[in-house]
């Protein structure tokens, strides 16, 4: 287990604990810059799963009349129903299970940036200690960064960023990314049993995460929010603006409704 732990922190979490580092001595020691600055990182570095991800979620999407088609073609069989959902997917070339990979791949990210938070955010002269032997300092700059950053600065505005949200505003704002994003990525299903579970677990996984950041440094929650809304940008830039007006809410002031609108002659709006 030892041997297995300094792998973990030689390629996982000391990388990302020094490229806070450095990301904060250039952003003007603001560790919320950093966070947002790694999380631009990240999202770079995983952008070609997340931009295969969208793009095979927006051909399922596509396919759903042919799904339907095969659905009641199949009604009575579900084996059948499903070698030929198969077979469809594979014609058109969509890969059901992309959906499960940009969250396998950033699952390592979201632990090691937990552990660099607390490394990073420590007060006491021995975790000080524990954060200078972290760093690179065979690396000249690295060695500066250290003597003149630490310790670091974890206030912005009520936040603490090594404690939770002490009034519970960055839980919300997790939840809300978490429920759109799993809006714009909910896969289609073929089984009506499946449908209802991927219904449930679009509700669920949003409220886990916001009970998880009760409970976690809130540099971890900035990081999921800015993550979220990158990949939701990242979506509009990709397939259009209008899957993402379509999961939103209605009732929101200055979005329009989704029902269409046409005028008559006078000018008067009807449904």
């Amino acid at each position: 287990m030892a041997g297995i732990s300094e792998l973990w922190n030689l390629l996982i979490m000391e990388p990302m604990l020094n490229l806070l580092m450095l990301l904060y001595s250039m952003l003007f020691n603001n560790f919320v810059l950093a966070i947002i600055g790694l999380t631009v990182v990240t999202r770079l570095l995983t952008f070609p799963f997340t931009q295969k991800q969208i793009r095979s979620m927006k051909a399922m999407q596509e396919l759903q009349p042919e799904i339907k088609k095969l659905q009641k073609k199949y009604a009575k069989n579900r084996e059948k129903l499903s070698a030929a959902t198969m077979e469809l997917y594979k014609k058109h070339g969509v890969n059901p299970m992309m959906g499960c990979l940009p969250m396998l791949v950033q699952m390592p990210i979201w632990i090691g940036l937990y552990q660099s938070i607390y490394q990073a955010l420590g007060s006491s002269p021995e975790q000080f200690m524990v954060l200078s032997q972290r760093l690179y300092h065979t690396i000249p700059f690295m060695h500066n960064i250290a003597m003149n950053s630490i310790p670091l600065n974890s206030q912005f505005l009520w936040l603490h960023l090594g404690r939770p949200d002490p009034l519970y505003v960055l839980p919300v704002f997790v939840v809300a990314v978490f429920w759109l994003q799993q809006k714009l990525t909910a896969q289609p299903a073929v089984d009506p049993s499946q449908a209802q579970m991927n219904r449930s677990m679009q509700t669920m996984m949003p409220i886990m995460f916001g009970f998880i950041t009760l409970q976690v440094a809130s540099g971890l929650a900035v990081y999921w929010i800015a993550s979220g809304a990158l990949q939701i940008l990242q979506q509009g830039f990709t397939t259009g603006w209008a899957d993402i007006r379509k999961a939103l809410p209605t009732g929101i002031p200055g979005l329009p409704r989704r029902e269409e609108t046409r005028q008559d002659g006078r000018g008067k709006k009807k449904r």
